[in-house]
This record gives C-alpha cells, sequence and structure tokens, in this order.
C-alpha cells in the first residue's frame, strides 16, 4: 500500500496551538485513501524536528513526505520550492536555541529542491478556490531547517518524493483583521496538494498568470 507522511508542528513563539498541526489533524478527519495516511507532530526544535522525521520516516517507510509548517502575515498556502543551508534564527527554538548564520548541516550543498511537483500542486490547490502560490523561499527558521534535512535524507532515495508546505495562522491566532486561514480551508488546501503529488508524476508547465 502507497503510504503518505504528513507533519505538523506543535505550538511555539508563545502561541497555544500550531495552524499547520491544526490543519493535518483535520486532514486526517476527511482524509479518504486509498493510500494509508501516518501523521507525525514535530516540535519546533531545530535539533528534535530533524530527529523526530528522521525516525517517522524509517519507521513508516513513506512514498510521499510532506511537512507543513506555519506561516505568519500571510493568507496564502505557500508550496516551497527550494530548502537552503542556512539558519539565521529571529527567535529562540523550544529548547532556546537560536543559531545565526550556521549551515543545517555542515559541508552538504547550499540547497535542495523540492521533489513535489509544485506547480502542479498549487493549481490543485488554486482550482478550489484557495489562495495559494509557489514560494521560493521557506525562511532561515526551523522550517527551512527541517526542509532542508528532509531532502538531504531523501537526496539519494528519488522514489521517495518530498516536499514542504506553509500554511497561514488561523484567525484565532491572530488580531482581527490581520493574515488568516480557517482550518478547513488549509485541510482541504492540503488534501487537495496530496492528490496532486500522488497522481503527477511531471510537473505541469503553467504560464505566470496561472499562480499569479
Amino acid at each position: 500500500m502507497t503510504r503518505v507522511l504528513v507533519t505538523g508542528f506543535g505550538p511555539f513563539d508563545g502561541q497555544q496551538v500550531n495552524a499547520s498541526w491544526l490543519a493535518v489533524t483535520e486532514l486526517v478527519e476527511r482524509w479518504s485513501g486509498p493510500e494509508e495516511l501516518v501523521v507525525r507532530e514535530l516540535p519546533v526544535s531545530f535539533r528534535g524536528a530533524r530527529q523526530l522525521l528522521r525516525a517517522a520516516i524509517a519507521e513508516v517507510v513513506p512514498d510521499l513526505v510532506v511537512c507543513v509548517g506555519e506561516a505568519g502575515q500571510t493568507t496564502q498556502v505557500g508550496i516551497e520550492r527550494v530548502a537552503v543551508n542556512v539558519i539565521d534564527a529571529r527567535i529562540p527554538d523550544i529548547d532556546g536555541s537560536a543559531p545565526i548564520d550556521v549551515p543545517v548541516i555542515a559541508g552538504a550543498p547550499a540547497a535542495f529542491f523540492s521533489t513535489l511537483p509544485v506547480k502542479a500542486c498549487a493549481v490543485a490547490v488554486r482550482e478550489l478556490g484557495v489562495p495559494v502560490e509557489v514560494s521560493n523561499s521557506a525562511g532561515l527558521y526551523v522550517c527551512n531547517a527541517t526542509f532542508y534535512a528532509l531532502q538531504h535524507l531523501l537526496a539519494s532515495r528519488p522514489e521517495i518524493r518530498s516536499g514542504f508546505v506553509h500554511v497561514p495562522r488561523t484567525p484565532a491566532q491572530v488580531e482581527p483583521g490581520e493574515p488568516s486561514m480557517d482550518v478547513d480551508v488549509a485541510a482541504t488546501a492540503l488534501n487537495a496538494l496530496l492528490q496532486a503529488a500522488l497522481s503527477t508524476t511531471s510537473d505541469l508547465r503553467v504560464s505566470a498568470g496561472t499562480l499569479a
């Protein structure tokens, strides 16, 4: 059976929840298969997230891995194209670690691309009326570090497709009028994205206007 591993993050930065984990748990409720969906919650920790993700991949042996993170000040789902080998923490992680200008993995390549069909995934989400973009920067915090570690780990295993997605914070996490997205909308986007990733063997050639 095809196995899909999806991760979200736990709370950080004084928040009581994390929009990514809320969206992932909602995704579980609506998943209809036939692929097996396995989910894991990762800590917002440079070291801990990487360790738990590596253990989950070894345990599940997935065919597809999508890590989901939370993004503030946006109303769009962000399908990340590239992970870079740099950490520049704006705030400490939950362990109190705040590395500045250090590599995620010393001596490793400068960057890795997602192996998801990012544009096909974006089109699938956009067709449902959910705001989405293909993003060229996952930041330099735990999300990017986890994304980079994922792609580094699977670089020699092309049979496993993998990538990273950001979902906006929920309305309950922000002040009235600030950018956000309802959890059910984010989960709808994740479901469409996964279906596109599972069914698309090569990325779509789409015009810039399609994803503008």
